[in-house]
């Protein structure tokens, strides 16, 4: 029988059992994932992504849901704006006229059409100023589609400014003396200056979980002077939005997407190579110890209790500790603490019946060496059977990943499920109500730990007739 004609009837037998059929459907489909991740988003570059935090993410929202969140909120969450002088937009305007010799008059206007339901996270606004010694100065006006205008700000600019209108205070404590005044208050409220933006001045801003968004054109309008012949700004205006992307944002504004299409190919490499290494170490090693017997086999015995007694997960916790190892060389540190572990005594117990059978009698009579017997006629045997025990480790290995990862332990650069759940619980996600924060990495550390689980049951089925029935 050919090896395609055995891999096929493999393969019929397999899919004969619907657990197995669904287990093989969901790993093809966290395979397909994470070949898509390495062909289209090259590692070096998502680590970099993942390590910079907000100096390449600034223009993201913080704590922004997944766009499929909607399907069960419904509503039109709002979604970030970027409206910038360097890109070109019918939507901002700039004009720069000559006052004196030295001197100009400079104007920007920037509009967008708001049509969400919701309030946006936070406003900002990026300045990039050139000039050499004098600075231009400028006032920051809001202009709602109701036509109530709001002077926010006048500001000397640096050459590179930030203007957080959401964090700062003087805007806060002005846009609350407006609201005093209005109403006629004999304290002064604490509004938002995100609410205060997009919402009419009436009663109805009063309350905190009120939300009654004015929807319609906004323009943003920056009016001052330049003082250098030379001289020019660059303006750039995000309103953040609250959901973001098909995985959300986390506390550094990154798209978890990086972590969790990254955390797929980590994971499968990880807990794949460490099953089937230590598997096969395992098989290698009984095989011999069954085999040459005497000294050989009490030394490795002796090596395997020694190994059992100690507690392997503390100790790799301890080792975690004390060195920060990239991903890879936690691999081996793992294989290292497993290589003699109880698969030693159980496959040790099957080679030493296979031992005694007549083919390898017959080998032995025809003077085949050691290794040949080994790895010709014993480890074939055994094969067959220490396949469902490796399929179904696979799960235990990505889950003592990601857990060490959970636990702060795993490699501090590489963007891995695990890691995504130590910085959500870190921050304190589940406290805020930010779920998918948790949810997504741990969705599919599930469903990985459910493939592999269905596909080595049925294996075991498959190869121990006597669980057919069960």
């Amino acid at each position: 029988m050919s090896a395609v004609t055995r891999t096929k009837n493999i393969l019929k037998t397999l899919f004969f059992y619907k657990s197995a059929l669904a287990g093989s459907i969901i790993l093809l489909l966290i395979i397909g994932f994470a070949v898509y991740t390495v062909v289209t988003y090259p590692y070096d570059l998502a680590v970099k992504h993942w390590r910079a935090g907000e100096k390449i993410w600034l223009d993201n929202p913080r704590y922004a849901l997944p766009e499929w969140i909607t399907i069960f909120t419904g509503g039109n969450p709002p979604r970030t704006i970027i409206l910038s002088t360097t890109a070109e937009s019918r939507n901002v305007k700039k004009i720069i006229v000559p006052v004196s010799e030295n001197m100009s008059y400079i104007r920007i206007d920037m509009t967008f059409d708001y049509q969400y339901d919701d309030y946006p996270s936070e406003i900002n606004i990026f300045f990039n100023a050139t000039f050499q010694e004098l600075s231009p100065k400028l006032d920051i006006v809001w202009i709602k589609p109701d036509g109530e205008n709001v002077t926010l700000k006048s500001k000397v600019l640096n050459k590179e400014d930030r203007y957080y209108i959401s964090a700062d205070l003087e805007t806060k404590n002005l846009l609350a003396k407006i609201v005093q005044e209005k109403f006629g208050l004999n304290e002064t409220p604490y509004i938002l200056p995100e609410r205060y933006l997009f919402s009419p001045l009436d009663e109805s801003i009063l309350d905190p979980n009120a939300v009654n968004v004015l929807k319609g054109v906004y323009t943003l309008r920056i009016t001052g002077y330049l003082y250098e012949n030379a001289s020019d700004v660059d303006v750039k205006l995000v309103v953040y939005g609250k959901v973001y992307g098909w995985a959300g944002t986390d506390n550094l504004r990154r798209p978890i997407s990086i972590a969790i299409m990254w955390g797929t190919p980590i994971a499968l490499s990880f807990g794949v190579t460490a099953a089937v290494t230590i598997g096969l170490i395992q098989m290698i090693i009984a095989a011999i110890s069954a085999w040459y017997g005497g000294f050989v086999d009490d030394l490795i015995q002796r090596i395997t209790d020694i190994n059992l007694i100690l507690p392997f997960f503390p100790i790799l916790l301890m080792i975690s500790i004390f060195y920060k190892f990239d991903i890879w060389i936690l691999l081996l540190i793992v294989i290292a603490l497993s290589v003699f572990g109880s698969g030693v005594k159980n496959y040790r117990a099957l080679f030493l019946q296979l031992k005694e059978s007549p083919y390898v009698e017959a080998a032995l009579s025809y003077g085949a060496s050691n290794f040949r017997i080994i790895f010709r006629y014993l480890v074939p045997k055994i094969l067959p059977m220490i396949i469902p025990g490796i399929v179904l480790s696979v799960a235990d290995f990505v889950f003592l990943e990601a857990a060490l990862a959970v636990l702060g332990l795993g490699d501090p650069n590489a963007p891995t499920w695990g890691k995504v759940i130590n910085d959500a619980l870190v921050d304190g996600a589940l406290y805020k109500g930010l779920y998918y924060w948790v949810l997504e990495p741990a969705v599919l550390l599930v469903l990985t730990a459910i493939a592999f689980s269905l596909i080595g049951f049925t294996l075991e089925k498959i190869f121990n007739p006597r669980l057919r029935e069960m």
